[in-house]
């Protein structure tokens, strides 16, 4: 997956404003393509997630789609959800099901970006147009939405070493815990990552996991602790909180009082809860209301054939195995530790301090300065 710049000029003259693409590629349908007359308000979106081990998605993204697409159709919105736990076969009979009640837009976060490629395929001859969400999926996309995953895994890399250098390590062997080998996003946070850190520190264990899975994170981290033996682990790199968790939990297993540092991402509350109390080094907060938003935005403007408005918003093209050129939106991430907490997940009200500060975590956040 490659995400490129995308050249958009506007000119105003009062009643006329026109996109250009210097990528190319524009989402505009062919002669030869399916194509719905425009919905108007009364638009209806399908909302497909991938799973619930991450607590965001129920938690926010739901909601806040929903939310989003109800203000910008004065209420007379619909969408349409689906969670597919992690089940790929799941998921394409989700597809099919929203073909069925004819939706006009399908918002996809693909548990399997290759093996929905096929039902991809199926919304688009239904007139069906598809946004992929978080994930890149395969398939005639029409637009896509996510954070800079690339930036995602450099910010831990650069964290991780960040914390090496601040605890004065001598040791350099690190284990690396990725995500899911089915998403493509798990593919690039890899590669941000190891550009920062395989030129610096040894990458002694590496672990592919999947469905993202904490426990099998655990059992992987277990794996890595025996074969290496706990004085030899300097850090952890954790694509994601989830397996942070995981990760963490085989440490104070094997009896460390003190931990070396942890990666993580999608400042979820126990995470946020972990770097407070210092088991966790850091997380990386992507604004989920952001994302969420501006995946409405897009479906509801395709869906109701504003073309104009939905180049516009997306300023960037990506390419995946299937297509080139697919209008992408980015919302860019920030690098969550002790010393953000109050400015990011709490400013942006994902978090109160009373939800963060419990009885467990009250006297951390005081010697923190979090109160």
């Amino acid at each position: 997956m490659k995400c490129k710049r995308r050249l958009v000029a506007v000119v105003a003259t009062g009643v006329l404003t026109f996109p250009l693409a210097a990528c190319g590629g524009s989402v505009l349908p062919s002669d030869d393509e399916p194509s719905r007359s425009a919905a108007g308000k009364a638009v209806r979106i399908g909302l497909l997630l991938p799973e619930r081990e991450a607590t965001r998605y129920d938690k926010f993204d739901r909601p806040i789609v929903e939310k989003r697409v109800k203000e910008l159709t004065d209420g007379q919105g619909e969408v349409i959800y689906a969670n597919a736990g992690a089940d790929e076969a799941r998921q394409r009979a989700q597809i099919t099901s929203m073909i069925s009640r004819k939706v006009d837009a399908l918002i996809l976060d693909a548990v399997d970006a290759k093996s929905v490629a096929g039902s991809v395929k199926k919304a688009k001859e239904a007139g069906i147009h598809v946004i992929a969400y978080d994930r890149l999926a395969e398939g005639p996309i029409d637009g896509y939405v996510t954070f800079d995953n690339e930036f995602v895994g450099e910010l831990q890399g650069r964290e991780l070493l960040k914390a090496l250098d601040e605890g004065g390590s001598k040791k350099d062997k690190i284990v690396v815990i990725n995500g899911a080998p089915t998403d493509p996003n798990a593919a690039v946070f890899k590669r941000g990552a190891l550009s920062v850190l395989s030129s610096t520190v040894q990458v002694a264990k590496s672990y592919d996991t999947k469905g993202w899975s904490p426990a099998l994170a655990r059992d992987q981290m277990t794996e890595a602790i025996e074969a290496l033996g706990t004085d030899e682990i300097a850090g952890v790199y954790s694509a994601n909180d989830g397996m942070a968790g995981g990760a963490i939990a085989a440490l104070k297993a094997a009896g460390l009082n003190e931990l070396p540092p942890v990666t993580g991402q999608d400042a979820e509350l126990p995470a946020v809860q972990r770097i407070v109390s210092g088991e966790q080094y850091m997380s990386v907060y992507k604004p989920y209301p952001k994302e969420a938003e501006a995946a409405a935005e897009m479906a509801v403007a395709i869906a109701q054939d504003r073309m104009i408005a939905f180049e516009a918003f997306a300023g960037e093209t990506t390419d995946s195995e299937s297509q080139d050129n697919i209008p992408t939106h980015l919302v860019q991430v920030r690098a969550l530790t002790r010393e953000s907490i109050k400015s990011s997940v709490v400013k942006d009200g994902i978090y109160r301090l009373k939800d963060i500060c419990t009885a467990e975590y009250k006297a951390d956040c005081e010697a923190i300065g979090l109160d």
